[in-house]
């Protein structure tokens, strides 16, 4: 009896949720980072009119460089693991790939699955043989 692939909606669901997870993860971290530098302009901006020393700036620096690297290196990370999530997701699909069922008086068969074509070995070539050095 022909049977179609089903698709196994319950694994792609979790990597659909896993992918989901990583955007929400990514989209935070971006927000992150804005309040950083927010509060980093606000800080250059009291500075500015007067407010706070610049010593209490400078000090402030190394804190939002450190911090705004901390960020960056987690979003590449969240970054790359969507990413492989992503590739296997696509792999999860690329398996979908549909039967194709030949109908006939007789009944439905499986039809299209051909015999893959190895590539004809030459048998006349001529063995290649490094000339030795002299010393």
């Amino acid at each position: 009896m022909a049977t179609e692939k089903e698709m196994n909606q319950l694994s792609f669901i979790k990597i659909a949720k896993e992918i989901n997870a990583f955007a929400e993860v990514i989209r935070s971290r971006q927000d992150q980072k804005q309040v950083i530098i927010d509060d980093f302009n606000k800080e250059r901006k009291r500075y500015q009119s007067g407010k706070i020393s610049k010593k209490t700036l400078i000090s402030s620096v190394p804190r939002v460089r450190k911090e705004l690297k901390r960020l960056n290196d987690e979003i590449r990370k969240n970054i790359g693991a969507l990413n492989r999530t992503a590739d296997r997701a696509k792999m999860f699909a690329s398996r979908q790939v549909p039967k194709n069922f030949r109908v006939a008086i007789s009944g439905i068969t499986l039809s299209g699955a051909r015999k893959k074509k190895h590539r004809k070995h030459n048998r006349t070539a001529k063995k290649v043989t490094r000339a030795k050095k002299k010393k």
